[in-house]
């Protein structure tokens, strides 16, 4: 019978299970697996070719390559044979200049463009404007500047023949240095490590989240439960309702309500000018201000999550207890302060995990305000990952990089989670009480 019941039990959960696998374990084997690669808008996800370009040559002596075969590598010959014919026929090349090209120049090469330039016009059959003549070599250039080899040993081989002797160590260089593909790396924890921004957003990321945790998600939070629990009834409903609102009100018109309110032509603008006060964009006229609403934004969404989690669990305590102590003459502060609180301990410790997670990969609602403006002055970790990742203005997404700044995120959150567990000393929590009843 147990067997029987396990197995339903299992089959009942087997969607839960598999959604759980598909939208939150794979997503993070995934950017677990993304953060070792180089990969990028530019490198693209499925592999990539080996190309020599001219930016690559001016790269190649920082990377130890010697300048004659820099200059090797960037040599254009030009080749009268069966093949350039061809190509020349088919770029649709007068048909008698080409003949008369195969009947003259067949199986001449020319070391540079003037030369063979000076061959052209020699013949009768030529074009008369520079321009189509200069068409005309194009089929016949022999190069492997900006051509694509599908393979290692095509672009092996191809280096060679026009550098021949070249030396291994250089070789390898240069078709590690040509490959557009992306490749298994660790230079993305490099470059973090390395970044002269890194340490701006940590502490930006920091100051953020502590703040708004402490004096929204939490102080805010609490004084609400408490405030809407001493309120009647109804009253109290009234006022959760509200509070909600931040909460329930879609993130995309909240924010655009908070740009109302707050931009150089907002409400809070044209009130100060007529107090007299600065008026300008408070969203992103100043790092103080802006700060302020960024805080702001995110705080009174999370100040009703932590209303309704600390409300839930002041109602839950015994009314006897408050009972007894109004007989013994106990004020409001003293109630709250002797036996609200110490019963809150666990919810205390649910918000500020929760909340703290949140608050570290939380970027939507900076993005849809202030987007980490002033400059970067209000850009936190999660933001910069997104933007790195997904979104910039250079349109060169680093998929990689940013793979890699949220692996750093999941490895900093699951540490403060540990330390919220054996702070608030969740063994004891959980523990069977010592009184049984």
């Amino acid at each position: 019978m147990r067997s029987r019941t396990s197995r339903l039990g299992l089959l009942m959960i087997s969607p839960a299970l598999l959604l759980l696998a598909v939208f939150f374990f794979a997503p993070a084997v995934l950017t677990g697996v993304f953060s070792f690669t180089n990969m990028s808008s530019s490198t693209g996800i499925t592999g990539g070719a080996w190309v020599i370009t001219p930016n690559l040559l001016k790269l190649l002596p920082d990377r130890g390559v010697d300048a004659s075969t820099i200059e090797a590598l960037g040599v254009e010959s030009y080749s009268v044979d069966e093949a350039g014919l061809a190509a020349a026929r088919a770029a649709g090349v007068d048909e008698a200049f080409v003949d008369e090209i195969e009947a003259r120049l067949a199986g001449r090469n020319y070391a540079t463009d003037s030369d063979f330039l000076s061959a052209l016009k020699d013949l009768g059959s030529r074009p008369r404007r520079i321009r189509d003549l200069k068409l005309a070599m194009e089929p016949f250039t022999r190069s492997i500047l900006n051509v694509r080899f599908p393979g290692k040993a095509e672009a092996r081989t191809a280096i060679e023949a026009v550098a021949p002797g070249i030396d291994e160590t250089q070789l390898n260089t240069i078709l590690a240095e040509s490959y557009t593909g992306w490749v298994w790396t660790t230079d993305n924890f490099r470059t973090i490590a390395s970044s002269a921004k890194t340490w701006r957003i940590i502490l930006n990321t920091v100051f953020y989240v502590a703040t708004t945790l402490t004096l929204f998600h939490l102080l805010l939070g609490l004084f609400l439960a408490v405030t809407t629990f001493y309120l009647p009834k109804k009253l109290g409903a009234v006022f959760t309702v509200i509070w909600l609102l931040p909460r329930l009100t879609p993130v995309v018109l909240y924010a655009i309500m908070w740009k109302w309110f707050t931009w150089d032509d907002g409400f809070l603008a044209i009130l100060a000018a007529e107090l007299g006060l600065p008026s300008f964009n408070y969203m992103k006229g100043s790092v103080p201000t802006a700060w302020t609403i960024v805080i702001a934004v995110n705080g009174f969404i999370g100040a009703s999550f932590g209303m309704i989690i600390f409300s839930g669990a002041i109602r839950a305590i015994p009314m006897q207890q408050l009972w007894a102590s109004e007989v013994d003459g106990a004020s409001r502060w003293q109630q709250v302060r002797y036996i609200i609180l110490p019963q809150l301990r666990w919810p205390i410790l649910f918000v500020t995990s929760y909340q703290t997670l949140s608050l570290l990969t939380s970027y939507a609602e900076i993005w849809l305000t202030t987007n980490g403006g002033p400059g970067n002055t209000t850009t936190v970790w999660a933001l910069d990952a997104f933007q790195t990742a997904l979104l910039n203005y250079s349109g060169s997404l680093q998929y990689g990089l940013g793979a890699a700044m949220a692996l750093v995120l999941v490895a900093i959150g699951l540490m403060l989670a540990i330390v919220y567990l054996r702070l608030f000393r969740f063994d004891e929590l959980v523990a069977r009480p010592k009184i049984e009843f």
